[in-house]
């Protein structure tokens, strides 16, 4: 396995991203939207991606201001690669990296049932807070 950041992807690496979006079922948009993916990485503060002979076989990102928080986001593993560590590896570099840009408060939101895994990484439940989420336009308040 190769594990490297990625800042410019190949129109091959958007789709095999677009892939594993859709395999988590995180990517709702019946087309593909080249643009939105170049975008989302450039976006980023980092943005791993994990290959192997068949291609991209996983990837995670983190969104920072790149001085004091960051979250990690996005993190997959194909299903034919789960289960070989691939997953910690991503969230240990990630987490290295971002150690190295001196940003050290770093948050995720658990996707259901996979908080054991973070657990195991060293991330905790947050006391007294609750993810929200707001989706859609902008409205007057």
């Amino acid at each position: 396995m190769q594990y490297s950041f990625l800042t410019t992807p190949t129109i091959e690496n958007i789709h095999q991203i677009l892939s594993l979006y859709k395999l988590e079922g995180w990517w709702v948009a019946s087309h593909d939207d080249a643009d939105l993916v170049k975008r989302i990485v450039a976006g980023s503060h980092c943005f791993m991606i994990v290959e192997n002979k068949k291609g991209i076989a996983g990837m995670g990102r983190a969104i920072s201001d790149g001085v004091s928080d960051a979250y990690i986001q996005d993190v997959v593993v194909s299903a034919d690669c789960r289960g070989r560590g691939i997953g910690t590896a991503i969230i240990r570099r990630l987490l290295e990296r971002l150690n190295r840009d001196s940003v050290n408060w770093v948050g995720l939101i658990a996707e259901r049932g996979s908080h054991p895994f973070y657990e195991r990484l060293g991330f905790g439940i947050m006391p007294d807070s609750t993810p929200m989420v707001k989706v859609g336009g902008h409205q007057e308040i």
